[in-house]
């Protein structure tokens, strides 16, 4: 295996494991209703955005943008390589725009949450959304691995 293939696999791996990982310990702890909990949850959620999907990111980007370079992939035209890019394109601008803010919006909430003794109803609805939009930003690095794998057009 060529080490910018194994790179690329890492950062793969990487990226889609804590977005699985950190939405599941998210969800766990929304179920137990405890304002500590949650607040620190989705206070690891945001570290764990730093620590491994942004390095994943960026190792995926990378390694991917050298693998196609030398194989020659045309990045034009409709293909399993551009509209994979187009849809990472997609996830990182979900994430970017919407799901960053609505975690220090639930950074903010969970704290009054704590203060309160009690989820507060400005933390479900962040909460709410943060889900809905989550949702698309996994799913579709799921569609792209497909198409990465299958290279099917």
């Amino acid at each position: 295996m060529n080490t910018l293939l194994l790179l690329h696999l890492i950062g793969v791996v990487v990226f889609v494991g804590n977005i699985v990982t950190a939405a599941f310990w998210k969800v766990r702890a929304d179920i137990g209703k405890n304002p500590v909990a949650i607040h620190a949850a989705v206070k690891s959620v945001m570290l764990a955005d730093y620590a491994f999907t942004l390095p994943g990111l960026i190792l995926i980007v990378v390694s991917g943008m050298l693998m196609a370079k030398q194989a020659q992939w045309p990045m034009h035209g409709m293909n399993w390589l551009t509209v994979s890019l187009l849809l990472f394109a997609v996830t990182g601008l979900i994430w970017l725009a919407v799901l960053v803010p609505l975690q220090r919006a639930m950074i903010r909430h969970s704290a009054a949450s704590v203060e309160s003794g009690r989820v507060t109803e400005a933390y479900k609805r962040a909460s709410l959304q943060w889900a809905v939009f989550g949702i698309a930003a996994t799913l579709l690095p799921i569609v792209i691995m497909y198409l990465m794998v299958s290279k099917s057009f």
